[in-house]
């Protein structure tokens, strides 16, 4: 990304009004280099739900909590102050970057607030764990590896699944072969738990900073049924069950078919049913299928009897499925398996949070790397247009475009909100 066709951090600093007298706050780059005993200090943006969650993982090395919701920021605060002597709160997370002691940022916050901070926190030198889905659109995630990669940053996308060991077993027996030549791999979504019909529109309350809590996106009024949790049902903020669970377990698709760095060359949204008095936007069933090339297609399925919860690798050997606590594998001969030292071996990590701490100190690529975080949310993204449009896409991992269709192709990407800019 050229600096000509980017905002950088210290412009969105002195264009944005949202907290005065930030404008001229130096720019501190803390240090990249770790002795083994050397504890690593986190600030945290985002700390509701999921957000409060990663707090906890990291309890030992927060020093830092930022929220739009003053009630939650204080709430976390205290969570941390409770276990140490320390910690500070902050309304806006340009005040947690300005840190020089601070090491890495953790952010949980919605969807359409993930890019813009992943990408100043990577030119202020902070290494990032971003909660998924790692991008509210196509263009975002790409950006956001270019900005970890040309910043030299230790970027960690929060699908957690492949730290954990049923999917790593899974993936690694597919990869190696001893399913056979997969054909077919289902993954099912959650079914939709949106919030019901909206209440009217009303004042928002005082402890949420509700323009900020837009940011990029749209200004609308507020609705109590749109934020925190229920912002995944809007598309201006999210992409519902897809990006939800999509993120998840499309992810571990991509890792057992060895596609981290690529992705599909058409989608196809079959079926897309969406509530029949709006009362949330994404949709509520789909079965859509992705052809890999290679004579493997994916079946994404929400609402679909067929298709449960989690992943499903199909081979003409024998098939495994696998969700969160769940190993099935078709046969016990194929469950017996014991990997010869010539196989393929995935990497491997048992926490999530502590691989990617280990990586700040090694410099080494995490297990979700940003890339792997990007072409996953890249296929979520691209399921989601096809039902919006409900028409098949074609698509270019390689160039990274959607050809012989404007309008699907200008859904990649999204205009921001000034001053939250990115260009």
């Amino acid at each position: 990304m050229s600096a000509r066709n980017r905002v950088s951090r210290r412009q969105f600093l002195k264009t944005s009004s949202v907290v005065a007298g930030l404008a001229t706050a130096p720019l501190f780059i803390p240090s990249t280099a770790f002795g083994a005993n050397e504890r690593i200090l986190t600030g945290h943006i985002g700390v509701g739900g999921m957000g409060n969650g990663n707090l906890g993982k990291f309890m030992d090395n927060a020093v830092a909590v930022c929220d739009v919701d003053s009630q939650r920021a204080e709430a976390a605060g205290k969570r941390v102050r409770d276990k140490k002597e320390k910690c500070d709160v902050y309304g806006d997370y340009r005040q947690v970057l300005d840190r020089k002691d601070i090491d890495a940022v953790v952010i949980s916050t919605p969807d359409h607030w993930h890019a813009i901070p992943t990408i100043h926190a990577c030119e202020a030198g902070k290494d990032v764990y971003c909660e998924k889905p790692l991008s509210l659109t196509i263009n975002e995630g790409r950006k956001m590896v270019e900005a970890a990669r040309a910043n030299k940053r230790v970027v960690q996308t929060g699908s957690m699944q492949r730290s954990s060991k049923e999917f790593h077993r899974a993936c690694e027996l597919v990869r190696n072969g001893y399913i056979g030549k997969v054909h077919t791999v289902h993954v099912g979504l959650a079914d939709a738990n949106d919030p019901g019909k909206l209440p009217a529109d009303s004042k928002p309350p005082e402890n949420l900073n509700y323009d900020y809590w837009l940011g990029p996106a749209p200004v609308r009024p507020y609705n109590e049924k749109r934020v925190h949790y229920n912002f995944r049902f809007w598309w201006d903020y999210s992409g519902g069950q897809m990006t939800n669970w999509g993120a998840h377990h499309i992810d571990i698709a991509h890792w057992g078919l060895g596609k981290d760095d690529s992705g599909p060359l058409s989608v196809y949204a079959e079926e897309v049913k969406f509530h029949p008095e709006g009362y949330h936007e994404v949709p509520e069933a789909c079965r859509i299928t992705y052809d890999y090339g290679d004579g493997v297609k994916m079946i994404v399925g929400q609402g679909q009897k067929d298709i449960k919860m989690g992943t499903r690798f199909i081979g003409d050997k024998g098939e495994i499925y696998v969700n969160r606590g769940v190993f099935k594998p078709s046969s016990e001969e194929i469950g017996a398996i014991q990997l010869k030292d010539s196989d393929i071996q995935l990497y491997e990590s048992n926490s999530h949070h502590k691989n990617f701490l280990n990586c700040i100190v090694t410099r080494e690529k995490p297990i979700c790397d940003v890339e792997i975080g990007h072409r996953t949310a890249t296929a979520c993204h691209l399921g989601n247009i096809s039902c919006r449009l409900q028409r098949k896409l074609v698509w270019d991992p390689v160039t990274e475009k959607i050809s012989g269709d404007n309008e699907a192709a200008e859904m990649t990407q999204r205009a921001h909100r000034a001053p939250y800019v990115l260009g």
